[in-house]
């Protein structure tokens, strides 16, 4: 059984995906390529260990979930689409736990400009991101890594409670 192949004259133009603009550091790099090749190795989107410790605490509870739904701001970690709840696994670092305080340190350091920057856009982002969703009816709920890493039970609990509550 032979299938028919069409042939098209010219290629078809697919309609651009619109894009989200990055925030911008003009003027300002990394302190060297190799720095920066680091950050960009030991930085993970996805599937970072204090989200897998979580989803497995979470997983024997019985709950079940998505994982890193793209169609939702700021792409959540973990989405329980039936509650509307999405979780955020936070780092400590790049989503500025203690701001203030890591800021004044970032300020002494090396590179100052950049990463002062760096991790205030991060932040501000996280709270643009918290408000388009409870604008459109989801349960925010951020969780640093440090949180999760100490007690994962305790973490998987107050989501446990939260998904429940609005089921």
């Amino acid at each position: 059984m032979a299938e028919s192949v069409r042939k098209r004259s010219k290629p078809v133009e697919r309609p651009q995906k619109a894009r989200t603009t990055a925030p911008r550091f003009d003027g300002l790099v990394a302190s060297s390529p190799r720095s920066s090749a680091a950050a960009r190795g030991s930085s993970r989107k996805r599937n970072t260990h204090c989200e897998l410790v979580l989803r497995r605490a979470l997983w024997k509870r019985g709950l079940r979930y998505r994982v890193d739904v793209a169609t939702l701001p700021g792409r959540p970690d973990i989405v329980f689409p039936g509650a509307r709840v999405v979780v955020f696994c936070d780092g400590d670092f790049w989503h500025g736990r203690d701001l203030i305080q890591r800021l004044t340190k970032l300020e002494k350091g090396h590179n100052a400009p950049y990463w002062v920057r760096k991790i205030w856009t991060n932040f501000e982002r996280d709270r643009q991101h918290d408000r388009a969703l409870v604008e459109v009816g989801w349960l925010v709920v951020r969780l640093w890594e440090s949180v999760i890493l100490r007690d994962p039970e305790a973490a998987a609990e107050l989501i446990e409670r939260e998904v429940k509550g609005k089921m």
